[in-house]
């Protein structure tokens, strides 16, 4: 007789992302339990095959996998809390939005009460978890890491663990993080642009996801020019861009749309220029972000 060896799994949390971790390790075969502030949420997972747990102290207690998927780092210890005196030993991954810093006091936290600690990101959408693409990435405890990477992959295909420092999911989230309101918000001006023409937003979806498919292109490209401090070479220098944002103001007062949001962005421009950077590479705004250390 075949012996299951599929770890269990607890998973607090069960909003659409905490509902969709469920739902992959039930269909994966792992036995799972689930905790949530609202037990209601809980019941279509049983009736998959969850096991649901009213305290949070017997949900912890029933893994020794226990992954938390609240909203931010203090949702997250202020839930756990009660479960305090059964962390010992396990291994709690959080997969919340937070910085760094709430990473790193978490961390403390959690170690505190004996538990091995790893910190995740999900780089991904509800409906994406599971796939062989979804990335994840984790900063902590590797021997959690190793020995649970399978389990793990269960989320998401493409997992990374980017180091020992417990920090480093909440650090490279943000990171990455700060180029998705700015790309949806330059997609919903746009989608106003030409809705003022009486088309649709629909028809700007082809050729927005060619644009993105370029801005990837270049990528590796701007990364070399910031890690080598050269912008001496640019294929699109801050004085073009510069000269470009005169034309955010005539399409907004054509279209009768906000472009306020530019602003700031024409402000860096500017600050660049004034910084000898007008014609190095749109890269170099990097150097005009940061600010003087002391």
């Amino acid at each position: 007789m075949a012996v299951d060896n599929r770890t269990p799994v607890t998973i607090i949390g069960l909003g659409s992302m905490g509902t969709a971790l469920a739902e992959a390790y039930i269909e994966a075969g792992h036995p799972t339990t689930v905790w949530n502030r609202t037990a209601a949420k809980a019941s279509p997972l049983v009736a998959k095959g969850a096991v649901h747990q009213e305290g949070i102290a017997d949900a912890v207690a029933a893994s020794p996998l226990v992954i938390a998927c609240l909203t931010t780092y203090d949702d997250t210890v202020e839930a756990l809390k009660p479960a305090e005196s059964v962390l010992k030993d396990r291994a709690l991954v959080t997969l919340n939005s937070g910085s760094p810093a709430g990473a790193r006091e978490t961390a403390e936290w959690a170690l505190s009460h004996g538990a091995r600690f790893l910190d995740g990101a999900i780089m991904n959408v509800p409906s994406a978890v599971g796939a062989e693409d979804t990335l994840l990435y984790y900063g902590g405890d590797r021997g959690v890491f190793e020995t649970s990477e399978s389990t793990l992959k269960v989320m998401g295909g493409d997992t990374v663990h980017l180091g020992e420092e417990t920090d480093l999911a909440a650090l490279y989230e943000m990171a990455v993080g700060g180029t998705l309101l700015p790309a949806l918000v330059g997609f919903f001006q746009g989608a106003a642009v030409v809705q003022a023409r009486g088309l649709d937003a629909a028809t700007l979806v082809r050729f927005t996801v060619k644009w993105f498919e370029m801005i990837n292109s270049v990528l590796p490209v701007f990364a070399d020019e910031i890690d080598r401090g050269d912008y001496s070479q640019p294929a699109s220098s801050v004085n073009l861009f510069l000269a470009g944002a005169a034309h955010d103001a005539e399409l907004g007062k054509e279209a009768n749309i906000d472009v306020e949001w530019h602003a700031p962005f024409h402000d860096l421009l500017r600050r660049a220029v004034a910084a000898g950077h007008g014609d190095h590479s749109i890269s170099a705004l990097t150097e005009v972000l940061k600010k003087p250390q002391g």
